[in-house]
C-alpha cells in the first residue's frame, strides 16, 4: 500500500494522443468510441489504440481516408500530416502504398 504523497508525486494525468503524431497507420486498425467531460460539456471521440496509447481520430482524417479507399482499396498504411493550430489546424492523409 502507498501513501496518498507519493500517489500524488508520481500520477500522470491518462492523455490522448493525435493520430498525426504516428509515423504509418494500418487502415485496419480499431476505432474506438469515447465520451469526455459532463453534462453540457460531454463530447465524444473517435481514437485508435497503438502500442497501449490512445491516438484520436478526427472527423477530416476518416473523411479523406474514405476518398482514398475509394479510389484505391488495397491501401494498407498511411500517415497524417498536420498543420496550422487551434481551429486552423488542417490534417492531410497520405497514403504509403504503391498506386494500383
Amino acid at each position: 500500500m502507498s501513501k496518498l504523497s507519493e500517489e500524488a508525486l508520481t500520477y500522470t494525468a491518462p492523455t490522448t494522443k493525435n493520430i498525426s503524431e504516428l509515423e504509418t497507420v494500418d487502415v485496419n486498425a480499431d476505432v474506438k468510441e469515447r465520451t469526455a467531460g459532463e453534462g453540457e460539456n460531454a463530447f465524444t471521440y473517435k481514437y485508435i489504440e497503438v502500442e497501449g496509447q490512445e491516438y484520436r481520430v478526427g472527423a477530416s482524417v476518416l473523411k479523406q481516408l474514405k476518398v482514398h479507399l475509394e479510389a484505391n482499396p488495397n491501401i494498407k498504411k498511411f500517415r497524417v500530416n498536420k498543420t496550422g493550430e487551434g481551429l486552423k489546424t488542417e490534417y492531410t492523409v497520405i497514403p504509403l502504398d504503391p498506386l494500383n
